[in-house]
């Protein structure tokens, strides 16, 4: 029996009825073609940074993307860049890594980010003002609908804050198009795309839109990320999370002006939208760092087996022994807390596969 608790960085779930471990991507395609074939509803995992699991399991057929390695081919790099192929099981730090110790500039800024390279175009994964959308090429994948491999261009994925058509045709974990490969366009040399984050530009030294030395920008995300709680360390309770488990909502012009004055907020791409911060409206609204754990009488949500990170007020985490409904417990206490005070409801980056919010 395998544990799905054991395969998530969050450290909860049940059982999978039938597990299923792929390690090419021919084994993949057979993976999920044998469980489509019977009917069998199917739940797809690589890093599992991003689930939030059901106690109860998943009834099903459980498939781990196990599938490593990267190409890097720099035939064209004098006119469309260095090309870096990716298999979807990829650890993606792993890869952050070698293209920046490679001089191969783009994904400094997204350094430490938990997870496999398969899931970061269905989530448009992003921090520190970058995301993958930047620098995704093509991205190939299995359409369950056609039986068939299909490929991705860039603008064909339709990236949004946080989405892309391969999360929006995903239904509980289910994807319709199974990652197999990611490819990306990668500047060559050692400096940084221009740095658009003001702490991360603090850190490094520079005016926002400046560019630094990739390996600097590479230390100072993951000293901000281990000061945050967002690099996986074992010995760290705090880290035992999906990472952010809100998304910043976006909002209209109407609403972000309810907001009292210095609520942070920055323009989006859409016309009269706004973007705010989730961890300021959740520390606005009486939830603190640590939020869950026993407080001074000695009370503590869900027995202090969950609580908000000590370090981020983003982060739900599992303190050793917490299920998945402790964790959605401290979730739905903060996410109903600031639609009280703010009449902004909240919504989870993370999937949540057999439960809700």
């Amino acid at each position: 029996m395998t544990l799905l608790s054991q395969l998530t960085t969050a450290g909860v779930g049940g059982s999978a009825r039938t597990y299923v471990e792929a390690r090419t991507e021919a084994e993949i395609i057979d993976a999920v073609r044998s469980a489509d074939a019977v009917g069998d509803p199917v739940l797809i995992i690589a890093g599992g940074s991003n689930l939030i699991i059901a106690d109860e399991g998943f009834p099903g057929t459980v498939i781990r993307l196990a599938s490593t390695g990267f190409v890097v081919n720099d035939d064209d790099a004098t006119c469309g860049g260095v090309m870096v192929k990716a298999e979807a099981g990829q650890p993606w730090d792993a890869l952050v890594d070698y293209t920046v110790l490679h001089a191969l500039s783009g994904l400094e800024a997204l350094s430490g980010i938990p997870g496999s390279t398969g899931a970061t175009p269905v989530q448009n994964v992003g921090a520190y003002g970058a995301d993958v959308s930047q620098t995704i090429a093509t991205v190939r994948t299995w359409d369950r609908e056609t039986n068939t491999v299909k490929s991705f261009t860039n603008f064909e994925l339709k990236f949004g804050y946080r989405d892309s058509l391969l999360k929006r045709t995903t239904t509980n974990g289910s994807p319709r198009y199974v990652v197999l490969t990611v490819e990306f366009q990668l500047a060559p040399g050692r400096m940084s795309a221009p740095v658009r984050y003001a702490e991360l530009a603090r850190e490094v030294g520079v005016d926002i839109g400046e560019r630094a030395y990739a390996n600097d920008v590479r230390r100072a995300v993951l000293k901000l990320r281990a000061a945050k709680g967002m690099v996986l360390d074992p010995d760290d309770r705090d880290t035992y999370s999906t990472g952010s488990f809100f998304t910043n909502p976006i909002v209209d012009a109407g609403t972000a002006a309810t907001l009292p004055e210095g609520a942070p907020q920055y323009p989006t791409a859409e016309d009269g939208q706004i973007k705010l911060s989730a961890a300021w409206l959740i520390d606005q609204a009486g939830f603190g760092k640590g939020f869950g754990l026993a407080d001074d009488a000695g009370h503590a949500a869900v027995g202090g087996r969950a609580s908000l990170s000590t370090k981020h007020t983003l982060a739900v985490t599992n303190r050793g022994s917490a299920s998945a409904a402790d964790l959605l417990a401290i979730a739905a206490l903060v996410a109903d807390g600031v639609e009280d005070r703010f009449g902004i409801r909240l919504h989870p980056e993370p999937l949540l596969i057999g439960c809700t919010l």
